[in-house]
């Protein structure tokens, strides 16, 4: 049977997470939904991996098996037509059947977003807002600490019951406009609330003035206590799943 890649976007904060959960709204019921309508049959729908409550995507990818598409670009716009004004599909495009959204994905790219200003604006929505002063190069010397193979367990949220701990950081930065702090992490996985976790130690060192070093010392410890909280998820928007393992930070 044929398998087809699909691109999503969403906005996360009307949805419980973007996996399945029995009386939630997810990305991934609304996908098999609205999918199965079209092809008159229950579709099973697999993501590249899972987003939390409230958490935005421009890439997310998933897959499905189906013989009933005639014409892509036809199912696109009726898929559209269908899902929901809050999340739609940019793309879809035939795969060969070795294919899998999630265990063939080689990096994910997510963005978080932080404005620091003396007032909030009624468009900060899928931001991160804080009164608090930020040092970007301060921010820079803290995230070089996580670049490359670590154990994360500081930053695993304990209610998790994966035993998975181990990453590949490619990329932690932190770019300035404005008064925006736009933060970029590229790693081969993420564990659950990790970069929300990361962002509230940034806060924390911030805070209270701590040396950036501070960030390797929580990362060795591999105690989810010493790291800061876990930060709102508004400003956390998953941007591209890639399939190659050339890195490459162009919005899908």
């Amino acid at each position: 049977m044929p398998r087809y890649k699909i691109i999503i976007e969403y906005i996360g904060k009307n949805f419980y997470g973007s996996q399945w959960q029995p009386e939630k709204r997810t990305i991934q019921d609304e996908l098999i939904k609205a999918i199965s309508t079209l092809t008159k049959t229950k579709t099973k729908v697999i993501l590249s991996g899972r987003t939390d409550k409230g958490v935005h995507a421009e890439g997310q990818v998933a897959h499905f098996d189906c013989d009933a598409i005639d014409d892509e670009d036809k199912f696109l716009y009726q898929l559209n037509s269908i899902l929901p004004d809050d999340m739609s599909v940019k793309t879809i495009e035939g795969v060969e059947p070795r294919f899998h959204a999630q265990k063939t994905a080689k990096w994910k790219w997510y963005q978080y977003k932080i404005v620091s200003r003396g007032r909030r604006s009624c468009f900060d929505e899928r931001c991160f807002y804080t009164r608090q002063a930020l040092d970007v190069e301060r921010i820079n010397k803290m995230l070089n600490f996580l670049i490359g193979e670590h154990d994360f367990s500081a930053f695993k949220s304990s209610q998790t019951t994966n035993p998975a701990k181990i990453c590949r950081m490619y990329k932690a930065q932190c770019t300035k406009s404005g008064d925006e702090y736009i933060f970029d992490f590229v790693a081969d996985r993420f564990l659950y609330n990790m970069i929300r976790s990361i962002i509230g130690t940034v806060l924390m060192i911030e805070k209270d003035r701590l040396s950036p070093s501070k960030m390797d010392e929580i990362l060795k410890s591999k105690d989810r206590t010493k790291a800061g909280q876990t930060a709102e998820p508004d400003g956390l928007v998953l941007k591209k799943v890639s399939y190659t393992q050339e890195i490459k930070l162009e919005a899908q």
